[in-house]
């Protein structure tokens, strides 16, 4: 423009590049306010100070008829896309959830969301072991699914995924032959994440208004004990923390059912405790239909019981042990069904809804 207009620029120009240096120094400003907040005031300062940069646009936001963006304080994402649509609102929530609950494990793992919600999660001796798992707890709603591995995804699971209608695939990298395979399905889209999550506060918009709180890191507190007559297996015990870490994924109110490695049936979003019970139960006998019997079922509640309700639902479906946070004016009522029952019950003392 300067050679074209006689070393002129016009007024829309100008406008334009101080735009963009207003932007430069307010974010250097912001970056410095948030290091010395933070330092003075701990991990809530009086004013928080935000700047985020415009990453991408969306396909669209949480329905066709909306838009949206993606930004980031960085102005980076936290994944590459390697293939596939252009991603919309709902996959990135989708695919984020994934993230954050496949990295909780550190053996081979698969997450399936739907929803914001997973709807199968398992473990294995091996990446095809854990998918072939977490696919099978509710292959109905796995369909079309969100997918997360925490491991390099190669060509045995990928020759699997290329005959399965699923939206979203992230792990740490994908093998040459795994790309070759699913590439030759144009819309799925294939996203690298190499780090856990590490943000420091969790941020979310009510109304004008902006949420702040800490990130629900922690899984297991210090004040775990049984408190039933009966005492869970070795192998119960194994099974309560693969359903209690499953649990913290889910959306309130969460009752997961689990075997030794894997979810068998999830109830999710539930305004009453025992009707995400019965949930998970009537995906269990689903499940129950067309695989062997798991050698323990225990299940995990994401809050405490109100009532012995979800107790004798839980052993009507065969569980034999229950881990939940505790904490209620009727636990002595809930662990006496317990001990009526012969299950044994762990206490966690902590919850972990998800809204």
């Amino acid at each position: 423009e300067l050679e074209s207009a006689d070393g002129q620029l016009s007024h829309e120009t100008r406008k334009r590049l101080a735009l963009a240096a207003f932007r430069h120094t307010a974010e250097y400003d912001s970056m410095i306010s948030r290091a010395w907040s933070g330092q003075e005031e701990g991990p809530f300062p009086q004013e928080l100070g935000v700047t985020l940069s415009r990453v991408q646009s969306l396909r669209y936001g949480e329905n066709p008829h909306q838009k949206a963006a993606l930004y980031s304080p960085s102005g980076k994402t936290a994944f590459t896309q390697l293939h596939g649509k252009e991603l919309s609102y709902n996959n990135i929530l989708d695919a984020a959830g994934t993230w954050d609950a496949v990295c909780e494990f550190s053996g081979p793992a698969a997450v399936i969301f739907k929803h914001v919600t997973p709807c199968g999660m398992a473990v294995g001796a091996s990446l095809k072991e854990a998918f072939d798992k977490a696919w099978a707890c509710d292959p109905l709603s796995a369909f079309g699914g969100v997918l997360a591995f925490n491991q390099p995804v190669d060509k045995d699971i990928a020759e699997i995924l290329s005959k399965r209608f699923v939206e979203v695939i992230t792990a740490p990298d994908f093998s040459s032959e795994a790309l070759a395979l699913l590439k030759q399905k144009p819309n799925v889209r294939l996203l690298v994440r190499a780090e856990p999550p590490t943000r420091a506060l969790q941020l979310r918009s009510v109304g004008d208004e902006v949420l702040a709180t800490e990130p629900d890191r922690l899984t297991f507190g210090d004040a775990m004990k049984v408190v039933s007559q009966a005492q869970p297996s070795p192998q119960e015990e194994a099974a309560l923390r693969f359903a209690w870490t499953a649990c913290k994924h889910v959306r309130s109110n969460a009752i997961v059912l689990a075997g030794p490695d894997a979810t068998v049936g999830i109830g999710a979003g539930q305004m009453s405790r025992v009707d995400a019970v019965h949930m998970a139960s009537v995906k269990f006998k689903t499940w129950e239909r067309d695989n062997p019997k798991p050698s323990v079922l225990v299940m995990a509640s994401d809050a405490f019981f109100p009532f012995r309700d979800s107790v004798d639902a839980a052993a009507h479906v065969g569980v034999s042990a229950i881990i939940q946070p505790g904490g209620s004016v009727k636990d002595p009522e809930v662990i006496a069904a317990a001990d009526e029952k012969g299950l044994a019950m762990v206490f966690t003392g902590m919850r972990h809804f998800k809204h």
